[in-house]
């Protein structure tokens, strides 16, 4: 299991030329195409938003995997609080 990034950090996907900023982890998205059950559900590690913008709507609000990252421009703030999420978040 990898350490997700906190919240705040800067991020540039593969084959991306807009930073985003991380805003939630572990996401969930359902495909309204095959609403049936549960297991139409996708997670996700991150949700994030254009940087410098900020949210603008549903349509500039990005869903992604850690594995999608190419460059960590900066990181998020971390703390003990911080620290103890990433325990929750191993859960999910």
């Amino acid at each position: 299991m990898i350490k997700l990034l906190p919240n705040g950090t800067i991020v540039l996907l593969d084959g991306g030329n807009k930073k985003l900023m991380i805003y939630g982890r572990k996401q969930l998205h359902l495909d309204e195409e095959k609403v049936e059950n549960e297991q139409d559900l996708d997670m996700y590690d991150y949700i994030g938003v254009p940087y410098p913008e900020g949210f603008i709507d549903q349509e500039h609000t990005y869903l992604f995997n850690h594995e999608n990252i190419a460059q960590v421009i900066f990181e998020g703030f971390k703390n003990d609080e911080e620290e103890k999420f990433q325990e929750v978040l191993k859960e999910v």
